[in-house]
């Protein structure tokens, strides 16, 4: 749409003084304001305000689909204006090419016959058409349509894209197997494979041997990130303190990092497999993501450079140092005038988590940390006393002792405790060698037994800290017991190992499934020292890390933290899993032109169209050693769009089409199927239904819609829907959908079409994949509808 017609006017002047002009307009049937503006050398002027109208006597006024696809037949519209003040006959002609060569194709569209005529009444209109069906072999069409009456005339010219009715899908089958596990996995759409119009393209094996080493290519991001803020200040001291532990710990990582360094292990996940992603990297919203995470990993070498890790500890320390405020306390950022209680307490904590790990301190190390939890002693002091002031004004102001004493006595049962003293109290565990005053000891009893009186009121995270408060106050009645009530709610998965369906995001820092599930572990494997239950909890930190991005520099202390020092060690082991794809058994290092990535084991191989086989629907994997592993089967092959079926995964998809109708009772949905009579103009309402097993991101969704109809909403915006929050883009043969975030749970997502031209159309499928793993993919099955 051009709302100006820009030109350089040219003006000429008669012998009269008469001035014209020429310009072109764009082409619409529209009025055009023209505003002019004269004046003389002595500035003498004047201004004239006209209209011009564009049109023709005779127009022509195509009504095309945005594209043809395939195998579809579409009947081809368009409108003959006449704006004269008479009848007008004439002759129409819909002249067909190929838009590559300029070839006529009509007879190859059906279109030999492709003259009508017409007749117009004076300042009306008629309707002519055309009935097209689209051959496999032309990849573009222009079409013409020139109509002539008497000495009027007009003609139309576009070319339109022929989209493929078959289409490449990607089925996979994700995999998965624990310590000491054998099991099978059956991709049961290519073993049932009877489709005569399916061709095989490619079949895709990738297994992970010990994904525990994703957690140590995470290191490097919390020594990377950008911002002089305490917390993140401190959680590059703590990757180097951490990073030089390991390495001087465990020799094999070091020589595990020697062999990433020119190798593609440090690849963001959102880069690797673009073969199999259903959207080009390059092509999405998340390009940023993908460099900056390579980025990340492909400092991981400098990381466990000793020397370098050794100068960036004191320089993290002596920022530190510098920041941290005369009362103790440390602020978010350097210059505030105020401490960070929250800040402070988590510094502590993490200071706390090396002490434990024993990481070697410095004499700087323990005066911050004597300086900072005196600083929070008097805090949790002020606490107490602000709630002594309380019970005081409630005493006072009663009418009798008696009642005050007693009104007073229930204040005080109440519970104050909230998550900023457990915060405190669990900070505090660590350093039981630091002497409470006698003050600050009578307020940390108080808060400590309301812990124990209330803990069932808190949310997961703050209940397991009262756990760990109460284990290392060697209560070991209530830590078992809030340990029981742990375990008896846990959910016990197969797969994603054991968490709690009570850990989801929200707006607080004790709403953080990371650091919360990171926190289950620590006292898991504090309180029970079992290691089986402590490798279940790892197992789901290590499936969260297959979908997602750990994006908070404390999400990933708190998570390397709990996956690899806590329970069995992961990264001691080196064994392969043992595979078997059909009846043949696959050495990966003994493939040609196939690399099995150090310390992760992960290799990728694939066969070729008339390689594939339906008993390659079957793959078993085997793990002997501890930890777990996991995979995936890709499938891809050609198909016909309306003869895809539904696919069955961990993502799960649904489309519906709806007839919308209003009526005087309000809006009427009734779903369309093969029976129903769509007619010109009706309006179309898709619905999707999406469910999802667990939390993922970078999740791209792309719904194709028919030839036939055309979107009633075509703006792309930012969408919220039901708290989740997405991308919604219209384009001309789909409409895609980008979640960067995408929790657990059923979504539906709902948009209106109208019923744009008449004929039988392939309205395509409905499909999403994970960009970040891309073996978490499904699809919709395919449809046909047909417009009357």
């Amino acid at each position: 749409l051009q709302e100006t017609a820009f030109f350089y006017p040219l003006l000429t002047t008669d012998k009269e003084g008469n001035v014209s002009f020429n310009f072109t307009a764009p082409e619409s049937l529209t009025r055009w304001k023209l505003q002019l503006l004269a004046h003389t050398k002595t500035l003498e002027s004047a201004t004239k305000e006209l209209s011009a109208v564009t049109q023709k006597d005779l127009m022509v006024l195509p009504n095309p689909p945005r594209f043809f696809r395939q195998g579809d037949t579409i009947v081809f519209a368009s409108k003959i204006a006449n704006l004269s003040d008479k009848g007008l006959n004439g002759v129409a002609q819909l002249q067909l090419f190929d838009a590559l060569t300029n070839k006529p194709i009509d007879n190859e569209l059906g279109n030999s016959e492709n003259t009508r005529n017409f007749a117009v009444d004076a300042k009306g209109n008629t309707n002519l058409n055309w009935t097209l069906t689209i051959p496999d072999d032309v990849q573009a069409v222009k079409y013409r349509i020139v109509a002539k009456a008497g000495t009027f005339s007009d003609g139309e010219e576009s070319a339109l894209p022929v989209l493929s009715n078959r289409m490449l899908v990607t089925e996979t089958l994700p995999m998965w197997v624990r310590s000491g596990q054998t099991k099978t996995f059956v991709l049961n759409k290519l073993k049932d494979n009877t489709s005569a119009t399916l061709k095989n393209y490619n079949l895709s094996l990738e297994v992970t041997s010990n994904p525990a080493w994703y957690a140590v290519q995470a290191l490097p991001y919390l020594m990377e990130y950008p911002y002089e803020c305490a917390e993140q200040t401190f959680s590059r001291y703590y990757a180097n303190a951490l990073g030089s532990h390991i390495a001087n710990s465990n020799p094999r990582i070091r020589e595990v990092f020697n062999q990433w360094k020119n190798s593609d292990a440090l690849l963001s996940n959102l880069e690797k497999n673009e073969e199999l992603k259903s959207l080009i990297i390059q092509e999405t919203p998340w390009l940023r993501e993908a460099q900056s995470e390579t980025e990340q990993k492909k400092r991981i070498a400098l990381l466990f450079d000793l020397n370098k890790m050794s100068n960036e500890l004191q320089a993290a320390l002596r920022k530190l140092e510098q920041m941290q405020m005369n009362n103790g306390g440390f602020p978010w950022f350097k210059g505030s005038r105020y401490p960070s209680r929250y800040i402070t307490q988590h510094i502590a904590a993490g200071f706390g988590h090396l002490k434990k790990l024993n990481v070697n301190s410095s004499p700087v190390d323990n005066s911050m940390i004597h300086r900072a939890v005196g600083f929070l002693d008097n805090e949790i002091l002020n606490d107490y006393r602000e709630l002594e002031k309380q019970g005081k004004r409630i005493r006072e102001s009663a009418k009798t002792k008696t009642e005050g004493a007693k009104k007073e006595a229930e204040f005080w049962a109440q519970n104050h405790t909230g998550n900023i003293q457990i915060q405190y109290l669990y900070m505090r565990s660590f350093y039981t060698a630091i002497p409470f005053d006698s003050k600050v000891k009578k307020a940390v009893d108080y808060y400590t037994g309301q812990t124990s009186k209330y803990w069932k009121d808190y949310d997961l995270y703050s209940t397991g800290m009262v756990a760990l408060i109460a284990y290392r106050n060697k209560d070991k009645v209530l830590a078992e017991k809030i340990f029981a009530s742990l375990k008896e709610n846990a959910v016990n998965s197969d797969e994603l190992g054991m968490y709690w369906k009570a850990n989801t995001a929200g707006w607080y820092w004790y709403r953080a499934p990371i650091e919360t599930q990171a926190l289950m572990i620590e006292a898991f494997s504090e309180i029970s020292g079992d290691i089986k239950v402590v490798d279940e909890l790892k197992v789901w930190l290590l499936k969260n890390k297959q979908t997602n991005s750990w994006k908070t520099t404390k999400a990933t202390t708190e998570a390397v933290y709990a996956l690899l020092l806590r329970g069995t060690d992961w990264l001691e082991t080196s064994d392969l899993v043992t595979i078997a794809i059909g009846n043949e058994t696959i050495d990966p290092l003994q493939l040609e032109d196939t690399k099995v990535e150090a310390g992760t084991g992960y290799f990728k191989t694939s066969w070729k169209g008339s390689e594939i086989k339906p008993d390659m629907a079957s793959v078993t994997l085997s793990k002997p050693s501890e930890g777990i592993a996991w995979g995936a089967l890709y499938w891809q092959y050609f198909e016909n769009l309306d003869k895809i079926t539904f696919a069955d995964t961990p993502l799960k998809l649904k489309k519906k089409l709806f007839l919308k109708k209003n009526t005087d009772t309000g809006e009427e949905l009734s779903e369309i199927t093969a029976k129903t009579a769509l007619h010109l103009g009706d309006l179309v309402r898709v619905r999707i239904e999406l469910r999802v097993d667990r939390d993922m991101e970078f999740i791209h969704m792309k719904d194709m819609r028919a030839a036939g109809f055309e979107p009633v909403n075509v703006l792309s915006q930012y969408k919220y829907q039901d708290g989740l929050g997405y991308y919604e883009s219209t384009k001309d043969a789909a409409t895609n959908f980008f979640f960067d975030y995408l929790p657990k749970g059923v979504y539906v997502f709902e948009y209106d079409l109208r019923a744009n031209n008449t004929g039988d159309f392939s309205n395509g499928i409905t499909t999403i994949q994970s960009m970040y793993a891309p073996e978490f993919s499904s699809h919709s099955e395919g449809v046909r509808v047909k417009v009357k």
